[in-house]
């Protein structure tokens, strides 16, 4: 049986959108608390009833996203735009090497926004 598993995490944190001109509001210093869905797809294991124990998933993404609360994103390593968009991508990248079931990273920006990735 394939199964598609979601697990929910939040940051906190600041960004300018430095390449948008002076004139936008996302030019100057902002921030937002961030909800992050990370989703893995795959058979499940006939042996644990399981794809993955959520503790087990939530102990390789907490990590990362420790990385980005409470900071300014511009000066995290490998972010260029720090976009929603950019942000899910670096998600992405800091995720899939230890989390190969790994099918989709949903970002919310604010309430009313988000973003989906699915990777390259």
């Amino acid at each position: 049986m394939i199964v598609t598993l979601a697990k929910e995490f939040h940051f906190e944190a600041s960004h300018r959108l430095l390449h948008l001109p002076d004139s936008h509001p996302c030019h100057h210093l902002h921030g937002h608390s961030y909800r992050v869905i990370v989703e893995v797809t795959g058979e499940v294991d006939t042996k644990t009833g399981f794809l993955i124990d959520y503790a087990d998933l939530k102990a390789v993404v907490q990590p990362v996203i420790n990385r980005v609360d409470h900071k300014h994103l511009n000066d995290i390593p490998g972010m260029t735009y720090t976009s929603a968009e950019d942000i899910a991508r670096w998600l992405w990248d800091n995720l899939k090497p230890s989390l190969p079931l790994l099918s989709r990273i949903i970002i919310h920006e604010t309430a009313s926004t988000r973003c989906e990735y699915w990777g390259e």
